[in-house]
């Protein structure tokens, strides 16, 4: 099969490189001037500060970077395509010009009725096996030359409750839910690095951030994948990789009526307002066009966020008064 090789163009422009290189050339306080790094803690400590103040301060002070990340002639795999999300994903990037996508899905039938949509190529996947993702990735560089973006998009709501759930839900949800991460950057870092560019998006969850009442599993494993992002992003951002983690809360999808069982559970992903699947799609390219880390597609997960940091104990509070609500109302029907 021949190769499709199309012109390498950078994720980020020249002019963006050049403003972020004179963003950085901020004034530190006087206090933390001339701090260098050493191997004694208070001194490293005091280095990093620098560090986190010069970012803040250069994002505070530098806010109209162009947009320059574009989907226009990018190949892009996508994995958990058959259907939701991915889905959404998959048709809002063609309709962006991408070059070449690869749909993946544990769905096969679901998989093709995308790729004939778009015009894209299928893949039967399973993520929760490594060869499986690793045969995805030379397949479709078979087909299409370098990947620029891969979408670790599949994932699974896991068994309900909390610590009862067998070791084989728990070890499942695992796989899906964070291992595949992981797997698709082995697989596909080696060639991105050597290249010196490359895109990776995590679908993780807000459950990531926050919870997930009545799936500790779910929890869980999307905190760890939100994790995942996050090492990925701080490792391998100043060698050209660039890392966004998708954080929705609920979304109208196939996983959603799972969720929806739980009439517990169910309580804070209809209390702040369900999302399309497309309406998550615009979010996530508005999102990598800004080379944003985290995408979150409901305004309320960011205040949430805030208040779990700041006020910890009054977010647990709050949380657990959720839950005795619900309990209440379930009681009382």
């Amino acid at each position: 099969m021949s190769v499709i090789r199309a012109s390498r163009k950078p994720w980020r422009s020249n002019t963006r490189r050049a403003a972020l290189t004179n963003a950085s050339r901020v004034r530190v306080p006087r206090a933390l001037a001339g701090a260098r790094p050493v191997c004694d803690g208070s001194s490293l400590r005091t280095a990093i500060d620098v560090e986190i103040y010069t970012e803040l301060k250069s994002a505070s002070t530098s806010t109209t970077f162009p947009r320059t990340v574009e989907l226009a002639d990018r190949h892009v795999v996508i994995t958990g395509a058959g259907s939701g999300i991915g889905r959404a994903l998959a048709i809002r990037f063609a309709a962006e010009g991408a070059r070449a996508i690869t749909v993946a899905d544990v769905d096969l039938d679901g998989a093709e009725e995308v790729a004939r949509e778009i015009g894209g190529v299928a893949v039967r996947t399973d993520v929760s096996r490594e060869a499986e993702i690793a045969a995805l990735v030379a397949r479709a560089r078979e087909a299409n030359g370098p990947i620029d973006l891969f979408c670790s998009n599949a994932g699974v709501p896991g068994p309900g409750g909390g610590p009862e759930a067998s070791d084989e839900e728990w070890q499942r949800t695992w796989e899906i839910n964070t291992m595949a991460h992981i797997w698709a950057a082995r697989a596909v870092l080696p060639e991105m690095l050597a290249r010196g560019e490359g895109y990776l998006l995590s679908t993780a969850s807000a459950a990531g951030l926050l919870t997930q009442i009545g799936a500790m599993a779910y929890s869980v494993t999307k905190h760890a994948a939100v994790a995942v992002a996050e090492w990925l992003s701080i490792t391998y951002g100043d060698a050209g990789i660039k890392v966004s983690c998708l954080c929705p809360q609920g979304v109208r999808t196939p996983m959603l009526a799972t969720a929806l069982e739980d009439p517990i559970g169910s309580v804070p992903l209809l209390a702040e307002g369900l999302l399309e699947p497309e309406e998550v799609a615009e979010a996530v390219v508005q999102g990598l066009r800004a080379e944003q880390f985290l995408i979150l597609p409901h305004e309320a997960v960011s205040r949430h966020m805030a208040l779990k940091a700041s006020q910890n104990e009054r977010w647990l509070t709050g949380m657990r008064k959720l839950v005795r609500a619900a309990r209440d109302a379930q009681s009382s029907s």
